[in-house]
C-alpha cells in the first residue's frame, strides 16, 4: 500500500504545479477518490472511512491532529500542518494517510475492488504501475 501511495502522491504533486507540496498532493489524492468512493459507500461512509484513515494515521504521524474531515467529505487543516510540522513528519503525513486510507479500503472492498477504483480515478498509471503492485513486485 505505501507504494502506491507513494506512487500517487508523486503523480499528483507532478501534476498540480500550483501547489508543489506533498501534503497538497494528499489532498489532491483523496478529493480524486471522493466521488466514486462516495458513490460506492454513500458521503457518510466516505466520511466516516477517511476520518478513521486520518485518525490512524494520527498514530504515525501526530502532527495530523491538526487535519480535520469536513461534513462534506473535505480534508481541511494541511495549511496548519504544513506550519506546524517538522520536515520529517511533514514529509510522512501525505503518505501515512493514504495508506491508511487504501489499507482500510482493502479491508471492507477487497484489494480488487480498491485497485479498480484507483484504476478508475487513475486510468494513466493502472496499466504499468498498479498491474506492478497487485503482483506485488514492488
Amino acid at each position: 500500500m505505501r507504494n502506491i501511495a507513494e506512487r500517487l502522491i508523486a503523480h499528483e504533486t507532478s501534476e498540480s504545479e500550483s501547489s508543489g507540496t506533498k501534503t497538497g498532493a494528499t489532498f489532491s489524492v483523496c478529493e480524486k477518490l471522493r466521488p466514486h468512493l462516495a458513490t460506492l459507500m454513500g458521503s457518510t461512509g466516505y466520511r466516516a472511512l477517511l476520518s478513521r484513515a486520518l485518525a490512524r494515521a494520527e498514530a504515525e504521524v501526530p502532527s495530523l491532529r491538526v487535519v480535520q474531515v469536513d461534513a462534506d467529505g473535505s480534508i481541511t487543516g494541511f495549511d496548519k500542518l504544513e506550519a506546524r510540522a517538522a520536515p520529517d513528519e511533514l514529509a510522512k503525513a501525505p503518505v501515512a494517510l493514504v495508506v491508511q486510507l487504501f489499507g482500510l479500503l482493502s479491508a471492507f472492498i477487497g484489494e480488487d475492488l480498491m485497485l479498480h477504483i484507483v484504476r478508475d480515478v487513475w486510468p494513466q498509471l493502472a496499466d504499468q504501475e498498479l498491474q506492478i503492485f497487485k503482483e506485488g513486485r514492488v
